[in-house]
């Protein structure tokens, strides 16, 4: 699996600005191989760091309400931004094509000044219009907005996690018993819209961290020292008082936040991606000191000199 890291806010602010420029990937789809080769891998490793996250750069920096260019990558705005980073954007649309395609189909495009071919390939397909062509709608900037969110983590790690909920065609996420057992301790749900500034929201779903318990995905699952590490997120409280499930799902298919409903997506982690101050390691997550929780763990990091 290839390992995948954005940091920081520039890396968000560039993926509003990525889709204002115009990614379409309409003219720049590939055919699906036959269709015993597409079964959807679901287990993603997330790499998007909270670490300096700007509220002011994604809120007066996100995507206008006219929405994606159906162009395509192969547009002179697309070029101009992507050169002025290859590496960064590279990285950057592998996220975009990701949540927005579906497995079996990628974007390439042709830098002009190096003719490097770049290829982006899709896996979730949350947004099928707009990797078909045509313009974006709103659900579309909501699912786009909360797979986005759903790969925040505050170290920047690789962390594996399960990613449950429908496309805006409705199509269910494939998931099976054997990867809700695998990935057993569910996290929680993303929602908001960065394309209108209204706001980047995080619930936690089941129980959250205890006082001797950290993760580098404790944004969703919260404790009383992560709060402003996830910012702009906003923990908003838990998924069960804000979203609603049809039946026994296991994934949200709309959350509500002062009035307004959002498409949000469900996320679950594996049990050992929550450490426990006293289990013999010192983890990223943990730091020395004479305590028990995790930012004063004897046990695992020592005493500090």
């Amino acid at each position: 699996m290839k390992k995948i890291q954005w940091r920081g806010s520039l890396e968000l602010l560039l993926a509003a600005q990525v889709l204002a420029v115009g990614c379409g990937p309409a003219q720049a789809l590939h055919e699906p191989p036959a269709l015993a080769s597409l079964t959807r891998e679901i287990r993603i490793a997330n790499g998007l760091s909270t670490n300096g996250l700007s509220t002011n750069g994604l809120s007066t920096n996100g995507l206008s309400t006219n929405g994606l260019s159906t162009n395509g990558v192969n547009t002179a705005d697309f070029a101009t931004w992507f050169q002025s980073g290859p590496e960064r954007n590279d990285t950057l649309m592998q996220y975009v094509v990701r949540c927005g395609v579906r497995k079996g189909q990628s974007i390439s495009y042709t830098d002009p000044t190096t003719a490097r071919v770049y290829t982006w390939e899709g896996l979730l397909g949350l947004t099928p219009g707009w990797a078909g062509g045509a313009a974006v709608t709103e659900a579309e900037q909501q699912l786009m907005t909360a797979c986005l969110l759903a790969h925040v983590n505050n170290y920047g790690m690789n962390i594996p996690l399960s990613v449950l909920g429908r496309n805006t065609e409705g199509a269910e996420l494939d998931y099976s018993q054997e990867e809700l057992g695998t990935y057993s301790r569910t996290e929680g749900c993303f929602f908001g819209n960065l394309f209108t500034g209204e706001g980047l929201f995080v619930g936690s779903d089941g129980s959250g961290l205890d006082d001797t318990e950290s993760s580098p995905r404790a944004c969703a699952l919260m404790s009383s020292t992560t709060g402003s590490a996830c910012a702009p997120l906003a923990y908003v409280g838990t998924c069960e008082s804000l979203c609603t499930r049809d039946g026994t799902q296991p994934y949200y298919t709309s959350c509500t936040l002062n009035g307004r409903q959002y498409l949000p997506i469900t996320t679950r982690l594996r049990p050992e991606e929550v450490y426990q101050c006293g289990d013999g390691v010192c983890q990223w997550t943990e730091q020395c000191g004479s305590g028990t929780t995790p930012d004063s763990c004897a046990a695992d990091c020592g005493t500090c000199s």
